[in-house]
Formats: C-alpha cells, sequence, structure tokens
C-alpha cells in the first residue's frame, strides 16, 4: 500500500497518510533521520529515492499549507495539461483564515473559493479549469496563448464569464476582463480602429488602411517602406483552415518584397509603445 501510495503521489506523501497506510509517527521520524525521506514542510514528505520531479514539487508545496489549499494559476495550469512548463513558484490558494506563509518558492494567495472553482486532479486539489485559465493567462508566463489554446481544445467562452463574474475581486482580473472582451467578438475590428488611433497619437504618416498587396488585401500599409500590418484577433476566433490561408497570404506579400508585421488586440491594449516602437523601427529601416 505504501509504494502504491508514494508511485501515486509522485513520492510525496503526508503524516496522515502514513499512518492510513499502518505508519506510526515514530516510524516516519525514524525514516527521516535515517535520510530515507526528507521533511518538505511540516507533515509533508518526500522518499528521497527518486527525482524530485516538478510534480513532487508542486504537491509537497501544495500539501504543505494543509488539506483546504489548492494549487493556482500557473502551477494548476501546468497541473492541467494547459502549459509544458511548471512555473518556478508554485502559487497556492488557502482560505482567508489559514495562517500559511510564503516560503521559499511558493506564493499564497488568500481567498474563499466556491466549491464549482475546486476540482480535484491526479489527488491533488487544484482550481477549476476555467477558473485555472482565467488566472493562469494573466500570469507573467502565461499570456493570452494560454486563453486561446484553453477555448480551442478545452472549454467554451460562457464558463470562463461565469468563472470571472464568482470572483470578480481577485488578483488579475481586470487583466483577464479585458481578454474575455477580445474573445466575446468584434475584437479584430476593434483592434484595427485602436491601432489607427495609436498609429495618428504617434505622428506617424504614410500608412494606408485596407490597401491591396500581391492579390490579397492587408489590414494597414506603408507603401513607400514596403511594410504591411495585419491585426489579428485572439488566435480563438480562427479555426486551422483561416491559419492555413493567413499563412499563404502571409508568404505571398513577403514574397511581393513586403515586410509583414503582426499584432493583436492585447499587443495593443497592454503593449502600445512596445507596437508603435516596432512600427518605427520597421519604416524607418528601409
Amino acid at each position: 500500500m505504501l509504494d502504491d501510495l508514494l508511485r501515486r503521489h509522485d513520492g510525496v506523501i503526508t503524516l496522515a497518510q502514513a499512518r492510513c497506510v499502518g505508519l506510526s509517527e515514530q516510524s516516519v521520524n525514524r525514516r527521516v533521520r535515517s535520510g530515507h525521506w526528507r521533511r518538505c514542510s511540516a507533515g509533508v514528505f518526500f522518499v528521497d529515492d527518486r527525482a524530485f520531479t516538478d510534480a513532487a514539487r508542486i504537491r509537497a508545496a501544495v500539501w504543505g499549507y494543509g488539506r483546504r489549499s489548492a494549487a493556482s494559476g500557473l502551477a494548476a495550469a501546468w497541473w492541467l495539461g494547459l502549459t509544458k512548463f511548471a512555473p518556478e513558484t508554485v502559487e497556492v490558494t488557502v482560505p482567508r483564515d489559514s495562517h500559511g506563509r510564503n516560503r521559499p518558492g511558493c506564493r499564497v494567495r488568500r481567498r474563499d473559493l466556491a466549491e464549482k472553482d475546486l476540482i480535484e486532479h491526479n489527488d491533488l486539489r487544484v482550481t477549476a479549469l476555467p477558473l485555472t485559465v482565467l488566472e493562469a493567462a494573466v500570469r507573467r508566463g502565461g499570456g493570452s496563448q494560454l486563453m486561446d489554446t484553453a477555448l480551442q481544445r478545452h472549454l467554451e467562452l460562457p464558463p470562463l464569464w461565469t468563472a470571472h463574474l464568482r470572483n470578480k475581486g481577485r488578483y488579475g482580473s481586470p487583466a483577464a476582463r479585458r481578454l474575455l472582451q477580445a474573445a466575446d467578438g468584434g475584437a479584430r475590428s476593434q483592434a484595427e480602429r485602436l491601432f489607427a488611433q495609436l498609429l495618428r497619437q504617434a505622428g506617424i504618416t504614410g500608412w494606408k488602411a485596407n490597401q491591396r498587396v500581391a492579390g490579397y488585401e492587408v489590414d494597414y500599409v506603408f507603401a513607400a517602406t514596403k511594410v504591411a500590418i495585419e491585426i489579428d484577433g485572439l488566435a480563438f476566433h480562427s479555426d486551422s483552415d483561416d491559419f492555413h490561408r493567413d499563412r499563404i497570404k502571409q508568404n505571398a506579400i513577403a514574397l511581393a518584397g513586403y515586410q509583414v508585421l503582426r499584432f493583436t488586440w492585447l499587443d495593443l491594449v497592454e503593449y502600445p509603445d512596445r507596437v508603435i516602437a516596432t512600427v518605427l523601427r520597421a519604416t524607418s529601416a528601409r
């Protein structure tokens, strides 16, 4: 029973779990003193006969804050398979009345979550998929691409809005709302208008909107410097056929001698200075 438990739990075990499989606290302490088990935090241990994987690190971090804790943010996103790389810092959400503090490698969020926003996956408590997507997408290392992928492969927009409205006061809520608004339709035309506004505010001239290049209509063209700019909606507005057509179009424009720049709605809203600096660099380099 012990070996099976350790195999399922990435080599991590709590004192309560050890007792359930017949080990006393004294027996656990002997294993720690002998070096066979490593104490990760109070009541949480790692059996040091295997690699301390990312899964073990996240599991130990979450269990270290008690049975009511849950992985959240990018840690939850990785645990649920939304991202390829585990975050260096494990975000753990605990109830407001919890006394847990930040530890090295951990960041604590205190809030009381509804049961709808919590699930158990591979024997670890984590935030449910909609809330995980909302929170991870606005963390450094997440981004709109994470939400794109989730909407393409895992869930639809209404559950995201529902989870957002149920947790409006959370960290990163305004940024998540902007992403949801971008997904709600009409984002591409809004982005085009915003881009034109940014160009005018920066005093950039020499461009025309909706011009044809190599037989394709391009959102913005700087003919004198041969720079073509496309404004993209978020990826979940497009299916695989749209993606394929966009690449054919982009290749044709490039073969016509144009440098192609692409910006998303999120680029324009969150990083307008960077967008303008990129446009200036491209148009002045030719």
